[in-house]
């Protein structure tokens, strides 16, 4: 059991790792505001890989039934969600009343339900959950009861230990910076997770016509 809670405890790093909308939404949350506006997003991005594993550990069967029964459609609606979140990024200001409420808890949660929100509809995201749990051996044989507590729990500090990290990096870089730097890196960051959008939704489209899948 010890063994499989260190390598839930990987797991949860890397899962958080790849270069992704989360990853780039957490960039852009580190340089714009700083080490704990960042974590707070990461933690949103954390949440979902929990989320996942649980479903990983306790319906995997199901849930890759599911993706495969509704691939077209759950890459057409990532895609239009990531893409529209891009969008926003590009819309706001990230440095509008930075020191006046960068740390209220209003915005906060606005920034960690915005990385909720594109993990969950990143369709990425969980296939890559499902990947490591079978890379590493975990749950095929393991008893789907209370015991595997431990393991999601170790998933979980394993994404919050590597968005700590990440974000504490970033801000420290942050200060060597100038605003207008800044300024341009959020807007690129964003720009990538709408062609991340686009491209997700280019490949749901094009299953659909060109492949003739159909749609559920």
């Amino acid at each position: 059991m010890l063994i499989n809670i260190l390598k839930a405890f990987i797991i949860g790093i890397c899962a958080s790792a790849p270069v992704g909308p989360i990853s780039i939404l957490v960039i852009q949350k580190s340089l714009s505001k700083g080490h704990k506006a960042g974590f707070i997003t990461g933690m949103g991005a954390c949440l979902v890989d929990t989320l996942f594993s649980v479903i990983a550990l306790f319906f995997l069967a199901i849930a890759q039934q599911f993706l495969n029964d509704n691939r077209e459609l759950i890459l057409i609606a990532g895609g239009v969600t990531v893409a529209v979140l891009g969008i926003f990024m590009t819309k706001s200001d990230p440095f509008r009343k930075i020191k006046a409420d960068s740390g209220s808890s209003s915005v906060m949660m606005k920034d960690f339900m915005q990385a909720v929100a594109m993990g969950i509809s990143n369709p990425g995201a969980i296939l890559v959950i499902f990947g490591l749990f079978a890379f590493f051996g975990i749950g095929s044989e393991e008893p789907h009861d209370w015991k595997l507590t431990p393991i999601i729990i170790s998933v979980s500090l394993g994404a919050a230990v590597y968005w700590f990290l990440f974000t504490g990096l970033l801000s420290h870089f942050r200060k060597k910076f100038k605003m207008s730097s800044l300024l341009w890196i959020s807007r690129i960051t964003s720009i990538i997770v709408i062609i991340i959008g686009v491209a997700l939704l280019g490949e749901g489209l094009f299953r659909v016509i060109f492949l003739g899948m159909p749609l559920p």
